[in-house]
């Protein structure tokens, strides 16, 4: 049911939201057809909705409908790009509106019929083209690793033997994880601010297909769901609780909701979704956050306390726990570019046409993944949805570290600060990085205008029935890739 509009300022009209529970402002036409054309999307691509907090009816709506023909919300996407130079005065609103519904659009031609290289659709569903690494960085990173955990096993046994001696009981996890959350928000809310209201809340889950989940249900509340089936290694927990919540995923969907939707009424930003430019911006700043969170002065101290809380033996010897904290701080940016193999493995699978076993045999040499991981990493990359989703966490990290340290150290909390509040697309952050003599390399901005076609829309260059989570198979230290990891190749 919808409010009667008043003459209050203060009491805009407003219409129940999805549960039942609470009201948001009524969209505007823009925001409403934006909704409406991803709900219908969903229902082809399930899954493509990461979440959705806004008006009930338009779901009711959807949800009693007809299936619209893909090639129907193509042609609805294409009318909406051609509506906004009238329709949305905010420019920063209406680039990043057009950004996100050429992606939309994409799927749809796709599932209409419509070809696509795979680096095209990569690059309409982000506004981003991916940069292949040169294979040298990889075996540089593996040759200082070697020296870090020197011996005659491969590095990967090696590193796994490692990862292993920092496993966190299960029934050791609810204090490790109320300690982090607290210390974690307490950092956020000095950095950041809260928005008045937000919780969230952890629960320790079994039978899921990742390691983390942050599910942000609106209202300012999100759920982040720990996988015990997977070993839970301290490292890894430190990066989950920064990547998920603070100030992580919860705090930038609490921040938008209160900012973008309740107080600009932008309902557009009350529907998330996977393989759209947003998730380039969204996972890139969960993948810094943690730097925020612990920032690097602070790590060694964080996970010393988490070995104590967790009841690891090594807690015993204080010297021998700081050195263990101090050996995988200083693993950590080396196992994160092992880590973009994968998004070489994905060229190499889709865009250059090697069979699963090249890559898996690729994936294995440079990324230095034991057989079972690799494994499930190249299934993880061959899924409808994850195909193209890998890239959001390298290529988003990479673009934003650039574009926070073109500020000093002591401006970059701001800058950072206007990720969570702000309708920022790659677009807009390369444009200020150009602005500030510090533009990626080989980075190409195309017209922010969306011309009808079903190639075009602002996009960048950079040097079945499932729900991909947001990040790829890992199983190692939360060093090598952020949080969100599926296990099982989910």
């Amino acid at each position: 049911m919808t409010a009667r509009p008043t003459d209050a300022a203060t009491d805009a009209a407003t219409t129940l939201a999805v549960g039942g529970e609470r009201q948001v402002p009524i969209p505007d036409a823009i925001a409403r057809d934006y909704i409406l054309l991803g709900l219908r999307l969903d229902q082809h691509i399930p899954g493509l909705v990461d979440a959705y907090f806004g008006p009930a009816d338009l779901k009711a709506q959807v949800d009693m409908e007809q299936l619209r023909p893909p090639a129907r919300l193509a042609d609805e996407a294409d009318a909406l790009l051609a509506r906004l130079p009238s329709d949305v005065a905010d420019a920063q609103r209406r680039n990043w509106v057009a950004a996100q519904l050429v992606a939309l659009r994409t799927h749809a031609s796709g599932l209409a019929g419509g070809e696509l290289q795979y680096l095209d659709q990569v690059t309409q569903s982000f506004a981003w083209t991916p940069a292949r690494r040169d294979d040298a960085i990889f075996d540089a990173a593996a040759a200082e690793l070697d020296d870090l955990l020197p011996g005659r096993e491969p590095l990967a046994d090696r590193l796994a033997a490692w990862d292993a001696r920092f496993e966190i009981a299960v029934d050791r996890l609810p204090d490790v994880v109320e300690w982090l959350v607290d210390r974690f928000r307490s950092t956020a809310a000095n950095l950041f601010g809260l928005p008045t209201g937000e919780d969230l809340r952890v629960r320790l889950v079994t039978d899921q297909p990742w390691s983390g989940y942050n599910w942000y249900d609106g209202g300012l509340r999100s759920r982040v769901d720990i996988n015990t089936d997977l070993p839970v290694r301290a490292a890894d927990l430190v990066d989950t609780i920064a990547h998920e919540a603070y100030p992580g995923h919860h705090l930038e969907h609490a921040w938008k909701e209160a900012d973008l939707v309740a107080r600009q009424r932008r309902l557009e930003a009350s529907i998330v979704f996977l393989n759209t430019p947003e998730c380039l911006i969204s996972e890139g700043l969960a993948v810094l956050g943690v730097e925020f969170a612990a920032p690097p002065a602070e790590m060694v101290d964080i996970l010393v306390e988490v070995f104590e809380r967790a009841g690891l033996p090594i807690a015993a010897d204080l010297e021998e726990a700081r050195e263990a904290a101090e050996r995988t701080v200083a693993m950590v940016g080396l196992r994160r570019r092992l880590a973009e193999s994968r998004v070489n493995a994905a060229l190499i699978r889709h865009a250059d046409g090697a069979s699963h076993d090249e890559t898996l045999a690729y994936i294995q040499r440079v990324g230095r993944y034991p057989p079972r991981l690799a494994q499930k990493i190249v299934e993880f990359i061959e899924q409808p949805l994850s195909r193209t989703y890998i890239f959001v966490y390298h290529e988003g990290e990479a673009l934003l570290r650039r574009w926070l340290e073109v500020v000093p150290a002591e401006e970059r909390p701001a800058r950072f600060g206007r990720l969570l509040h702000e309708q920022l697309t790659p677009s807009a952050v390369v444009a200020e990085l150009a602005a500030a003599d510090s533009p990626p390399t080989a980075a190409d901005v195309a017209p922010t205008a969306a011309p009808a076609g079903p190639s075009a829309g602002p996009w960048l260059r950079s040097g079945d029935d499932q729900r991909v989570d947001r990040t790829p198979p890992d199983g190692e230290s939360s060093s090598t890739a952020p949080s969100d990891r599926p296990a099982a190749g989910a």
